[in-house]
């Protein structure tokens, strides 16, 4: 019986290598595709996840759901709050909470976005057949899957 087949001693770093420098291509150019609706990847993420809570979240909800400190929440919605894509509201039931809601406009630049979005996975996408993409997205599951911040 023969041996198994080993991977190469640096083939995970490598591969790791890979998808860091896919990471930094995919940030590039969802930011070209991103710049015309006049928004910034972060902001994007955040008007994203305000748009899928079932209520307005405060704060603290969307810092913990994007994973950053609260400052950098606290920033990314003074930005969005000045060019009228979200607004901060009382809470009804705690005074000292502040929600953040979508406005119209906010909605507005969550369609754009979904076009930009939609170019910018096209252009990443390009050169993969329609069964590489399967294959890929099945890959990228099972990685998403199996790490511990899924398993919460």
């Amino acid at each position: 019986m023969q041996p198994p087949i080993s991977r190469a001693p640096d083939a995970d770093g490598l591969l790791a290598e890979q998808l860091l420098r896919l990471t930094r291509r995919l940030h590039r150019i969802q930011k070209q595709h991103l710049e015309p609706v006049g928004i910034t990847p972060a902001q994007s993420r955040l008007l994203r996840t305000v748009a899928h809570w079932p209520e307005p979240p405060r704060m603290a909800d969307l810092a913990a759901r994007l994973e950053v400190v609260p400052r950098a929440v606290t920033s990314l919605v003074d930005a969005l709050e000045e060019s009228g894509d979200v607004r901060r509201v009382p809470d009804p039931t705690n005074r000292r909470v502040i929600r953040i809601e979508l406005t119209d406009t906010g909605r507005a630049t969550l369609r754009a976005l979904r076009g930009a979005r939609r170019g910018a996975a096209e252009e990443i996408l390009a050169p993969l057949t329609t069964d590489q993409r399967d294959a890929l997205g099945g890959l990228l599951t099972a990685l998403l899957d199996g790490s511990p911040e899924s398993r919460c």
